[in-house]
């Protein structure tokens, strides 16, 4: 111990340099020698026992059940190029083979490992008649596995057949590695696996053999622990979403299409005019797909190569490679067509000549992440899902539709509350839509660590969901920031798959269960709580005088942007101070570094103090609603948190590293206020003496955190206030911005509110 910490004490806790891509895909790869790797059988093996336990009378004579593979990791770390001119085409399959590089090593460790173990000898034991038929198969195209030694283990089956797997996955391994070794034209030797697949039924014969000769211990040991892994990563380990931005689409297509005469002034037609062209297009089975490559611009040539990319990596490597393919500020339903249409040119999906029949191998998931998209949602939704070639397009990739939902943009647009409620509803009007239409459906939460970017406790926020509107599935992101504590050993792990699958479970109640019949009412309640917070909200984010320099001068958000947290740039264009330009990442991580916590309360206090004025039975219908819903019940409870996180005297120091002090002690005092306003709001709610009482383990927690915290505060202002003079030169400048960012990332680990 005394080791780990001495060595802890002479590492640098902040990055000299800042991370490339290849550094951020690595990083999250590590998670899984790290830990998910065996936190997923683990997690198997606790649903098992758990169903056991509780269903023992419904069960067979061995009590024995077993679960199927439900668990899927994705990642967009080298998919998502929206804002991050560093992802490339390249990036991406770079970032495909290093997971698959990741998982066939871990393969091969496991099934090197099995040969060890499965030592069964003939004529002590038995194999069955299926596995000795393989075997004798196999040897007559793998016998190279045995090297010299051709007749080595001819008397043990299990690691003959072993080394035979080892010697195909050895082969697949090649591949990986001739990539990045440069060698580009690597080949298939016919030695390969030919997918996941191949791999899962030789495991499974294995399985089968042991069974049929009552070996079924050993069966479901470690060997059941690999087939879960298979089940589960297939030769992909992570489905790779890939996310744009809708108008890098729209300015590719408008090329594309002028260069196929298919139409010269594409960009200058309306949104209607757009969408029938695009389903007319896409409805044509003979579509020309003859694209002249090196005559496309730059930008365009870079937009198709991504799906051309993933054409070639689903046959090289697995069918399942990608999960969806995401659009950032999606506006409308012509902007899912256009990149339909950028799939049909690629191969992706189109009309197959032979079978006479469509084919569609990519997912398209809008994403709605502003309240006035989320406000559009089913105009948009609608149009689309009723365009029959989309229909036929989205029935032939296996009638599913995601949509994702972005909790980052929509809090800093209109604030915690309207937020919250327009990504509630949205997510009614997706299901209704959905289900209207005989149309699988499953929802993406872009939650952030945060608050005020849909953070919070996982199984709290699955149940938080709106009923029925979760149907035995759900996909939500992990940011970088919490899987250290989340995903840091086997045990934390395998409890947050578990958190997660429960809470997925009760959500899913639904599907057999009345809904909750209070729920019309409240959603007319929320409707006017939502009116007046987002109201508050815009008041002093957009309308307040001197807030925006209140929010660059009080916060350290240019000094953030000094920190190599990641490769995406911290403001959307460069030099541009507008609100809009922020990202959202660096909006939350700023107000959590000056201990105001802005986005994850303001407003609420208004919206309740408002709306219970001199109304007592309006306060006694909404702690029904705290006691009963478990929407609102997470909203105040997360709003608890952010509050006790936040400590306005701290705040107020940093409001006075503001140039015009006047104005600053406007805007803090109109912040403290509300601040107040809404701690009181839920002490009366919650009808407490404190806030979190109800959760001691974690007021505890936070409470012991506060004592480190408070003084890393008062550091950092005192660090920016000197980093910040104008009469400081850069030599002196340098010497401050050390120890600023030092104080950056360790408030950052203190607050767990990075973004």
């Amino acid at each position: 111990l005394k080791a780990q910490i001495q060595i802890l004490w002479g590492t640098d806790e902040v990055r000299a340099t800042k991370p490339s891509v290849r550094d951020e895909i690595k990083n999250g790869l590590f998670y899984f020698d790290l830990s998910l790797f065996d936190a997923v059988p683990q997690t198997y093996r606790n649903m098992e026992a758990a169903i056991a336990h509780s269903y023992a009378n419904a069960l067979k004579d061995d009590g024995k059940i077993t679960v199927p593979a439900y668990l899927k990791f994705g990642s967009w770390i080298g998919g998502d190029r929206d804002g991050n001119p560093f992802v490339t085409a390249e990036t991406t399959e770079m970032a495909v083979q290093l997971q698959k590089r990741t998982v066939l090593r871990r393969y091969l460790e496991d099934v090197t490992q099995l040969s060890y173990v499965l030592t069964h000898s003939l004529p002590v034991s038995k194999i069955s008649l299926e596995l000795a038929e393989n075997i004798e198969q196999d040897q007559q195209h793998y016998l190279a596995a045995f090297g010299v030694n051709p007749e080595r283990f001819m008397d043990e089956p299990y690691r003959r057949k072993l080394y035979m797997m080892r010697y195909r996955l050895n082969d697949n391994l090649r591949m990986s590695e001739d990539y990045f070794d440069g060698n580009t034209n690597t080949k298939a030797s016919g030695v390969a696996y030919r997918s996941e697949t191949e791999f899962l039924q030789d495991l499974k014969l294995i399985q089968s053999s042991l069974i049929s000769e009552d070996d079924s211990a050993v069966a479901n040991a470690e060997l059941q622990n690999l087939i879960r892994l298979v089940e589960t990563f297939g030769f992909y380990l992570l489905q790779l979403d890939l996310r744009q931005e809708s108008t890098r689409h729209s300015s590719a297509v408008a090329e594309l299409l002028a260069q196929l005469t298919l139409s010269p002034d594409y960009a200058n037609l309306d949104e209607q005019q757009r969408f029938e062209l695009l389903s007319d297009l896409l409805a044509t089975p003979n579509l020309t797909t003859a694209v002249n490559k090196a005559s496309l611009s730059a930008d365009t040539a870079e937009v198709l190569a991504v799906f051309l990319t993933m054409a070639r990596l689903q046959k090289e490597i697995s069918s399942n490679v990608f999960g969806s393919y995401v659009i950032s500020m999606t506006h409308e339903a012509s902007h899912i067509l256009e990149v339909l249409l950028l799939a049909r040119l690629a191969g992706l999906c189109g009309f197959d000549d032979v079978k006479q029949d469509w084919f569609c191998h990519i997912r398209v998931a809008p994403l709605f992440e502003t309240i006035a998209d989320l406000s559009r949602i089913d105009d948009v939704m609608t149009h689309l899902l009723d365009a029959p070639i989309y229909r036929t397009l989205l029935t032939a990739s296996g009638n599913l539709q995601e949509v994702m939902l972005g909790y980052s943009d929509s809090c800093k647009d209109g604030g915690i509350l309207a937020s919250s409620w327009s990504l509630y509803k949205a997510q009614q009007i997706i299901s209704d839509l959905t289900s209207e239409r005989d149309i699988r459906c499953r929802m993406f939460h872009g939650r952030g660590g945060t608050i005020g970017r849909g953070g919070g406790p996982t199984h709290d926020a699955i149940l938080s969901q709106p009923n029925g509107t979760v149907k035995g599935q759900i996909k939500f992101t992990e940011q970088g920031e919490v899987l250290s504590y989340k995903y840091g050993n086997k045990d934390t792990a395998s409890y947050e798959l578990g958190m997660g699958v429960s809470g997925l479970l009760k959500a899913s109640l639904g599907l057999i269960s009345e809904p909750n019949l209070h729920e019309p009412e409240h959603a007319k309640i929320m409707h006017e709580l939502v009116a007046l917070g987002e109201d508050s909200y815009r008041h002093l984010t957009q309308n307040t005088p001197g807030f925006l320099d209140y929010f660059y001068e009080a916060c350290p958000i240019a000094e953030i942007g000094m920190m190599n947290i990641g490769s995406r740039p911290s403001h959307r264009k460069p030099g541009d101070r507008a609100i809009t330009s922020v990202r959202a990442i660096g909006w939350v991580f700023a107000w959590a570094q000056s201990r105001q916590t802005l986005p994850a309360w303001y407003g609420l206090g208004s919206a309740l103090e408002t709306w219970t004025m001199d109304r007592p039975d309006r306060l006694a219908i909404l702690q029904q609603m705290y006691q009963k819903w478990p929407y609102f019940r997470a909203l105040v409870s997360n709003t608890e948190m952010a509050l006790t996180k936040a400590d306005m005297g701290i705040a107020k120091e940093y409001a006075e590293l503001c140039e015009d002090p006047d104005s600053a002690q406007r805007i803090f005092t109109i912040i403290e206020t509300e601040f107040q306003r809404t701690k009181n709001a839920i002490l009366t709610l919650t009808n407490s003496q404190g806030l979190i009482q109800d959760n001691p383990a974690l007021a505890l927690s936070l409470s012991r955190r506060d004592p480190y915290l408070d003084p890393l505060n008062h550091i950092q202002t005192v660090l920016l206030n000197r980093y910040r003079d104008n009469e400081t030169d850069e030599i002196e400048q340098a010497r401050w911005r050390d120890p600023l960012l030092r104080t950056i990332s360790a408030i950052s680990t203190g607050m767990r509110n990075t973004g």
